[in-house]
């Protein structure tokens, strides 16, 4: 039985342990997004979603990944987002954008520019900022944030 190179058992045994990492760092960014509190809607940049977090999907009251982003927005609104895009694309240090601000629930709204490792911009995400104090006690062991 012939075996393979050393070299090449090194560089399948580094590609594996990528893999795992990559595959364990995956888990751990989905369950920073599964458990923010604020809503998370990401988008590729043909607008359409790509992932909402469960947050998201509560305040929206359904699931709309599969859809365009433009669906839920006015003639006025999509046209700002696609100025927004086109500003991400200008530079790699484009990268989030003030909306508003939301008065009634305290909060301002952002979009903010996704980017692959080379820095190439690949979607965005509308980002929710609440600016209510806290009322929970601190390291409130038998309650928690609910």
């Amino acid at each position: 039985m012939a075996f393979p190179p050393k070299p090449l058992l090194h560089k399948n045994r580094l590609r594996a342990m990528r893999e795992v990492i990559d595959m364990k760092q995956n888990q751990l960014f989905k369950s920073i997004l599964e458990q923010d509190t604020a809503p998370i809607v990401v988008c590729d940049l043909e607008h359409t979603i790509v992932y909402m977090n469960p947050s998201a999907k509560a305040r929206y009251h359904k699931d709309l990944t599969g859809n365009s982003v433009k669906n839920c927005h006015n003639a006025t609104s999509c046209e700002m987002i696609d100025k927004v895009i086109s500003w991400f694309g200008e530079r790699e240090n484009n990268n989030m954008m003030f909306i508003y601000h939301n008065e009634k629930e305290n909060k301002d709204v952002y979009m903010v520019a996704l980017r692959d490792d080379n820095g190439t911009l690949i979607g965005y995400y509308e980002k929710h900022e609440y600016r209510n104090r806290e009322t929970n006690k601190s390291y409130d062991f038998n309650g928690g944030i609910k």
